[in-house]
């Protein structure tokens, strides 16, 4: 279908309703896998596979059929992206995009960058999946359009927003490792206001001494529509971890823990001026603090972390002609950081840092003719401390009409700015950003009327002035790297209700630089396994049960050995399968084991993930 570009009617994220678990679970009435359309490519909407960067959409139906609880369980999905998770739950959870590091990968709330301004990436251990409608994957360098640590990709999480008929979920779970998660959601619109509200409370003991966690979170959308083409919006999120670190299994620590609160607040407005015509403009204010006591790995010792961030994010789309769009935009962000220097290398002292970026940007997406898109934009990024940077991006995409073959191709550049952390524990507030260069291809192909579809892309990211150590624990620009590798999926629906879906990533990855003493030169960078193969097969019985399996697999792992080679660590094969079934229209009861094999693995090294885990619960809808 081609993309319309005089519409502009919901050409901003507008939510897509969780799908109804009762009075019948959701069995698809179309069994063709059709594309669906992401936002977070080129900042408007387009159908992922006319995308010229790779785009992987997890929506809300995937991640209630598959009950993924946390937004780590549904990224597990995409390909190109591997998850790690520092042992049990609510430890530190990072992403590698295509090999980059999580501080390569820019995370962001309905358009609102959200990564720590501490560390600079995203922990995902305390994200939930709550009042989310999807989440967007878009693999590749894209800072001309997002700017700071967009260098290896984007993750873009959209909440729901309220429709006409009103909604209210409740669902009690309870399972192993003395877990139990409460979850409240409502939507709805009266008039002209729209909301949606989710709420959840986490509890567990975990699996190891002094792994307990507890988990309160909440997320909303609330809009207003004072006249038409308009709309007032806010975003807000609250989040408070209370987690405690039971360290390696070599150096446990029995009384170690982490507090851990979140909170922003994001206001904009949405404003279609004409029919091809719409302005965008989001500001907002976000806190974290951090406090670690007692730490007692005889280096860091007891800390406290604070930073608030001010951004403001305005995005101009013009619809030049019918075969051409004009994006155009300004950014502006403020980060005040504090963190206390580790005790060994002076106190501890709190050190403070702040740093202000100002951008702008433009994108122009030009269709001369029906199936080809060709997308050029670039950005102008100032920053205080270290000066400025440029950034473009060139893509395109073909459909080939005789077969339906989609193909495409991206080349862009990326930066991932130092972080807070990289300066404070280094005590070097002069370092220089991180700069990427990525390139890929890729082709896509549906089979039997659209009822299976499948693809493959090949990736090149180059990766120089990277931030590492020397031997006094001081911060330099001093490492160089590469990642390629190649990424194959399949989705199908053969038959109404049965749904699979497979995907396998092939990455090889090298350090070309042999300046950073954590690891010597022509090494394999650590944690990114050379294969990783993930698939789920998932049906609806009688459209009352359904049923499914998922399975992850990944080898060719190293781990980091400091000032020597990198070490193999084992490979590991996880299970997961979940089952629901719709009691009446009201009420559905659900479980899922997790790691049915009970395989004993660690995605860090020392630091092992659970064993087998039963869970079950009750949902009920009004």
């Amino acid at each position: 279908m081609k993309t319309p570009w005089r519409s502009f009617t919901g050409a901003f994220p507008t939510a897509v309703a969780l799908a109804a678990a009762c009075p019948q679970l959701p069995a698809a009435e179309e069994p063709a896998v059709l594309p669906p359309t992401v936002v977070s490519s080129t900042r408007s909407p387009l159908e992922a596979d006319r995308s010229p960067s790779s785009a992987t959409v997890v929506d809300a139906d995937q991640i209630q059929n598959q009950q993924f609880r946390q937004v780590t369980d549904a990224l597990r999905t995409v390909p190109g992206l591997h998850m790690v998770q520092t042992g049990s739950p609510g430890q530190l959870t990072t992403s590698f995009m295509r090999g980059l590091s999580g501080d390569a990968v820019q995370v962001l709330l309905d358009g609102v960058p959200i990564n720590q301004g501490l560390a600079g990436l995203f922990n995902f251990a305390d994200l939930s999946t709550e009042n989310l409608d999807r989440i967007e994957v878009v693999r590749g360098a894209q800072s001309a359009v997002y700017g700071p640590r967009a260098g290896g990709g984007v993750i873009q999480l959209f909440t729901r927003r309220g429709g006409a008929v009103p909604e209210t979920r409740a669902f009690f779970e309870a399972g192993s490792f003395g877990t139990f998660r409460e979850r409240l959601t409502s939507s709805g619109q009266a008039g002209p206001l729209d909301y949606s509200l989710g709420m959840q409370r986490l509890d567990s003991t975990g699996d190891r001494q002094n792994s307990e966690y507890r988990l309160t979170s909440s997320l909303l959308n609330v809009g207003l529509t004072p006249a038409k083409g308009v709309r007032l919006f806010t975003i807000a999120s609250y989040s408070l971890a209370d987690t405690g670190n039971p360290g390696s299994l070599s150096a446990q620590r029995p009384v170690d823990n982490l507090l851990t609160e979140r909170w922003l607040i994001a206001p904009g407005v949405e404003w279609q001026a004409t029919e091809n015509w719409r302005h965008k403009l989001v500001t907002n204010y976000d806190e974290e603090r951090q406090v670690s006591a007692p730490n007692q790995d005889g280096f860091v010792g007891d800390t406290r972390a604070a930073f608030k961030r001010y951004q403001l994010d305005y995005q101009n789309e013009l619809a030049v002609t019918e075969w051409a769009r004009l994006t155009t935009g300004v950014f502006y962000s403020r980060v005040e950081a504090e963190q206390e220097q580790p005790q060994i290398l002076s106190g501890p002292v709190l050190i403070g840092d702040r740093t202000e970026n100002q951008a702008v940007f433009a994108q122009l997406q030009v269709e001369p003719w029906e199936d080809l898109l060709l997308v050029a934009g670039g950005r102008y990024d100032h920053f205080s401390q270290f000066g400025d940077i440029s950034t473009y991006r060139a893509g395109a995409s073909y459909k080939l009409p005789w077969t339906g073959t989609m193909l495409r191709t991206n080349a862009a550049s990326g930066f991932i700015p130092p972080s807070s952390q990289d300066k404070i524990y280094g005590n070097n507030f002069m370092l220089d950003p991180n700069e990427t260069r990525s390139f890929d291809a890729g082709i896509e192909q549906p089979f039997w009327s659209g009822k299976v579809r499948l693809g493959a892309n090949y990736f090149r990211n180059l990766m120089s002035n990277l931030v590492g150590f020397d031997g006094e624990f001081r911060t330099f620009n001093l490492g160089a790297a590469e990642a390629r590798g190649v990424e194959v999926f399949l989705n199908s629906q053969p038959v109404d209700g049965l749904t699979l879906a497979a995907s396998y990533t092939y990455l090889d990855t090298e350090k070309t630089s042999a300046r950073d003493i954590q690891q010597p030169q022509g090494a394999r960078l650590a944690r990114r396994p050379r294969n990783e193969l993930q698939a789920s097969v998932d049906y609806v019985w009688w459209k009352k049960l359904r049923t499914g399996i998922g399975v992850r697999h990944a080898n060719g792992r190293e781990e980091l050995r400091f000032a020597g080679p990198n070490f193999d660590i084992e490979d590991y094969t996880v299970f997961r399968c979940w089952a629901e079934y719709a009691i009446d229209q009201h009420c559905a009861v659900f479980g899922r084991i997790e790691n049915l094999t009970d395989e004993q693995y660690a995605e860090v090294f020392g630091y092992p993930n659970q064993g087998r885990g039963f869970y079950a619960g009750l949902q009920l809808q009004f």
